[in-house]
């Protein structure tokens, strides 16, 4: 299988703005055209204001959806990227993915939600791959990655590589880099992580935005302002892991109480 162009874009969004958000994001699919996939972070079409997250909130057939799936066909490239999504009277904190055909391949929803998002969303209940631009995608959302359960159960599903988008903000900075880099080893998977930058409702969001190989190693970083990391990376299942160290062939699940 061939190496996945990936990039992995580091930006604040605007508040409240869903239209301001998706201009942004169809600028970035011009600027980036070709790539397999560009992931951007957790929330970007609306922004980390949880007390306007409700009324940014949008349903999968909206408008703003269709004109970033008219734009991902156009630069014939996939879209990963956070929003509020409205699904009847519930909010959720959701990924929305599109194939580089412009269709709506999946939605995921944050199955573990931080502090007050408890308050602004509903938590998802699913966790599995999306396949967009010829992959399985895993995909996970800020908090989640933190969860080696999440990261396991999507691998033990045959995922090419994991995609997480996130609002991670001080002082956690440490936190999410070492959960990328663990939850990439342990399953033998590449991980690309796209995060939030600069301040917004009293946070400080901590970028770090990161491509990490299915043996944790970071092939691209970025630092705290606003980038990109754009790189090639090789899907889980298209390489050879050394017997001794190949973690899901040597699990015993017999002993494990995850329970």
């Amino acid at each position: 299988m061939r190496t996945i162009d990936v990039a992995v874009v580091q930006e604040p969004a605007v508040a409240g703005d869903v239209a301001a958000n998706v201009r942004r994001t169809v600028a970035i699919l011009a600027e980036h055209s070709g790539a397999d996939v560009v992931v951007l972070p957790e929330l970007f079409l609306c922004g980390y204001r949880l007390d306007v997250v409700a009324g940014a909130a949008i349903g999968v057939t909206s408008a703003a959806v269709q004109e970033l799936g008219a734009a991902a066909a156009a630069h014939d490239t996939a879209v990963v990227t956070g929003f509020a999504e409205r699904a009847g009277d519930l909010v959720y904190n959701s990924l929305l993915c599109i194939d580089r055909t412009g269709v709506v391949a999946g939605v995921y929803r944050k199955t573990h939600l931080f502090g007050a998002e408890c308050d602004a969303f509903e938590a998802g209940d699913r966790i599995e791959a999306i396949e967009v631009a010829g992959l399985r995608v895993g995909p996970m959302i800020c908090f989640d990655v933190e969860f080696p359960e999440i990261a396991r159960t999507l691998a033990l599903s045959g995922v090419d590589l994991f995609v997480v988008s996130s609002a991670n903000m001080h002082p956690y900075h440490h936190d999410h880099r070492v959960a990328c880099l663990s939850r990439a080893l342990e399953n033998r998977t590449p991980l690309v992580y796209s995060n939030l930058v600069g301040a917004e409702a009293g946070l400080t969001f901590v970028g770090g935005s990161r491509v990490v190989s299915g043996d944790g190693e970071v092939i691209a970083e970025c630092g705290g302002e606003v980038s990109v990391a754009r790189c090639r990376v090789r899907p889980a299942t298209a390489t050879a892991t050394d017997d001794d160290v190949d973690y899901l062939r040597h699990r015993r699940p017999e002993l494990y109480r995850l329970t």
